[in-house]
């Protein structure tokens, strides 16, 4: 099979039959054997109604999950990602906001080019331009220093994936902004970009608020830690712990000589504890122990975990 459509929706039965019909007359025109995967992540609406209807009408083309209520994207698209069977894997909103029309050149660049992921790039816009796209350039702006990946919107909806890629990253809470950093620490580095077609959207109203940028910055944290040292956690916290008591030992040792020295050339001097250093060293001591026992017990942790020893091999012979 050439390609898989994913389609995560929530509430959006007026364009589903709308959006169906261009996918279908798009792979037509260019004679792709094809899938459309809808997951229905809890809608409250008729969606499912409707998918059913197109499942009965074209049962070759549609295939359907439903969720028993809204989980989000990310555990949306990781359902999808598991059951696609083409060999490029596409990822689309179900809002019209996506034009299937740039599925061709988007296949063409992961089957010609050998791209292992193609990113959508909504250049023109026609969000709100104080709510969602200065956020939304922010936002990127931080992703593409923390990440190394020059990409220009991390976060489209339209994306072009060998399978391989796929089934090869797990997608979960609201990771699902972050796909290409996890397909770059699974080792699948070729990754593209292409300005994309940005549409208003025609019926209902975004699902998402204000609080994703928030959550995108945690979420972007996490990563960044984990595929630095998720599995080697002690390099971290040991670090900085061993650091932070380090100095804060030599600050001790500096106001205990100090005192020592007042009183050996009879100087007077305050008491060591009326001095606020001594109280920061000994916080910077404390901190740091903490620190080298967190990177100690994750380590722990580490040892035990059933992914200590899963590794992406490409090729055995």
């Amino acid at each position: 099979m050439d390609i898989s459509i994913i389609i995560p929706l929530y509430n959006e039965d007026e364009s589903l039959p709308k959006l169906f019909q261009w996918i279908e007359r798009v792979m037509t025109t260019n004679n792709y054997t094809w899938e459309a995967i809808f997951v229905d992540d809890g809608s409250t609406d008729d969606s499912w109604n409707v998918i059913l209807g197109l499942k009965k009408e074209h049962p070759q083309n549609v295939r359907a999950i439903k969720f028993r209520h809204n989980y989000g994207k990310s555990p949306a698209l990781f359902c999808g990602f598991q059951t696609a069977k083409g060999d490029v894997v596409i990822t689309m909103d179900a809002d019209l906001q996506d034009s299937p029309d740039e599925i061709p050149e988007l296949y063409r660049m992961i089957t010609e080019e050998n791209y292992d992921l193609v990113s959508g790039w909504k250049k023109k816009r026609y969000d709100s331009k104080l709510t969602k796209n200065l956020p939304s350039k922010l936002y990127n702006a931080t992703a593409r220093f923390v990440t190394g990946l020059k990409l220009h919107d991390m976060n489209c909806g339209l994306k072009a994936y060998k399978n391989v890629v796929v089934k090869n990253i797990e997608v979960y809470g609201e990771m699902h902004r972050y796909i290409p950093y996890l397909a770059k620490t699974a080792g699948f580095t070729k990754i593209g970009e292409k300005v994309v077609q940005h549409r208003k959207r025609e019926f209902g109203t975004s699902k998402f608020g204000i609080n994703r940028f928030v959550n995108g910055y945690l979420d972007l944290m996490t990563l960044w830690f984990l595929s630095k040292f998720g599995k080697k956690p002690m390099h971290f916290f040991g670090l900085y712990g061993s650091l932070m008591f380090f100095l804060g030992f030599i600050a001790i040792l500096v106001v205990g000589i100090k005192k020592l020295l007042a009183l050996y050339q009879h100087i007077p001097a305050i008491l060591v504890t009326d001095s606020p250093y001594f109280y920061l060293a000994i916080l910077a001591m404390i901190l740091g122990t903490q620190l080298f026992l967190a990177g100690f017990i994750a380590e722990l942790i580490s040892r035990n975990s059933t992914e200590r020893n899963h590794y992406l091999i490409e090729t055995e012979i």
